[in-house]
């Protein structure tokens, strides 16, 4: 076994956004290193409870990088039209036509991205993989960062970048701290077959106990989203599949007639982070390690893949610049993404407390403006531009 390594960048984080942003630096010039907690990941026929929306800006990246070519397009479902109801029967629509793009997302499953990015990166000639590998200290001097792992072995790096989820190591050992403010709600996902053909819409409906999302699936199939309070999600995680599927109809209005689940439900706590910088001499922080935001407008993995493909072009474009690591770098990775960050934050922040509300002009108001807003489609699109990237 080696026991001390060099590189130029070390991704700590084998998901999504590690590895795709690992995956866009193959081309670099580079020396990277990828570790990734978990096992060698293996491909499923069974379908994936865990889901993505993936905007057309997310797939261009993973097009670019060579990723998206690797996955089964039989497992993958277009969003062409997206309907929004409010509490009180106001509609919002967005279609792809009235975008003037092909689709508003590609819907698929968090296993097939994972195992698709994996191959790539196994074909990578710039690229350690170390898995699974876990890190125990990250010291970080003027000239590197010097990462040590459990097995004993040490890294070296310029950069290290933290993509290493929610409760990031990384961010913890860099000292960035801030409290989470928890949205006391759960997320609850599980997917179903439906009696009626989707057509590539996407359904949301805001209501004041929660917001209940069905993205498509391949076939006549959806994936549910509902973001509920605890208790509410205690109770629909306890009754039968089919109690689930019957609660899951009513509330959707029978819009996709009689359904039966496929993978059982699951609910994971919902919060919003906020941190005063997501970088740090030599260490740089992206996705679910620099921001949480609210599901209800998908838009989670999409921001941490913006973050993988804006560093991605920091790095790829820094000329003379030989230190990957220089504060003047990373400065520009946080100064452009900080204005994302927190616009997708504030947006899903505004809408749900818009909507937990159970005033009666709170309520009318926010209905109205559902419904003057589906009237006027330069604001439509205005709205959406920001999600189509």
């Amino acid at each position: 076994m080696i026991a001390f390594m060099n590189f130029d960048v070390v991704i700590v984080g084998g998901g999504l956004v590690g590895a795709s942003l690992a995956a866009a630096l193959q081309t670099s010039g580079l020396a990277l290193a990828l570790l990734d907690s978990q096992h060698t990941i293996k491909p499923t026929t069974n379908w994936d409870g865990r889901i993505y929306a993936i905007s057309p800006g997310s797939r261009s990246f993973l097009e670019q990088s060579g990723v998206w070519p690797l996955l089964n397009p039989d497992r993958i479902a277009t969003v062409e039209t997206m309907r929004v109801f409010g509490d009180t029967g106001a509609k919002l629509e967005f279609s792809a036509y009235q975008m003037g793009v092909k689709e508003l997302a590609c819907i698929l499953e968090n296993n097939a991205l994972q195992y698709a990015l994996r191959q790539k990166l196994q074909q990578q000639e710039n690229l350690t993989l170390l898995h699974p590998a876990t890190g125990i200290s990250l010291k970080i001097t003027d000239e590197a960062a010097e990462l040590i792992l459990e097995d004993g072995r040490t890294l070296s790096a310029k950069l290290v970048v933290g993509a290493d989820g929610r409760d990031s190591w990384v961010r913890n050992q860099a000292g960035i701290h801030a409290s989470p403010e928890d949205y006391q709600q759960f997320g609850v996902v599980a997917n179903f077959t439906c009696e009626l053909p989707h057509g590539g819409v996407a359904y949301q409906w805001f209501q004041t106990d929660g917001i209940l999302a069905l993205l498509p699936l391949p076939d006549k199939r959806v994936s549910m989203v509902w973001s509920v309070s605890h208790e509410k999600s205690a109770n629909l995680l306890a009754l039968t599949h089919d109690e689930l599927c019957a609660q899951i109809t009513a509330a959707s209005q029978h819009t996709l007639g009689k359904l039966e689940i496929i993978t059982s439900p699951a609910a994971f706590p919902l919060r919003m982070l906020t941190l005063p910088h997501i970088v740090a001499p030599r260490l740089a922080l992206a996705g679910d390690a620099a921001h949480n935001i609210h599901p209800l407008a998908g838009q989670g993995v999409n921001t941490g893949f913006r973050d993988a493909r804006q560093l991605a072009q920091l790095l790829l474009d820094r000329g003379m610049q030989n230190d990957c690591g220089d504060a003047n770098l990373l400065r520009q990775y946080e100064r452009k993404r900080k204005e994302d960050i927190y616009t997708m934050q504030a947006t899903t922040y505004g809408l749900k407390h818009l909507f937990n509300n159970d005033a009666p002009m709170i309520r009318n108001m926010r209905n109205l403006g559902l419904g003057v807003t589906n009237r006027l489609t330069p604001l439509k699109k205005m709205l959406m531009q920001h999600a189509l990237n």
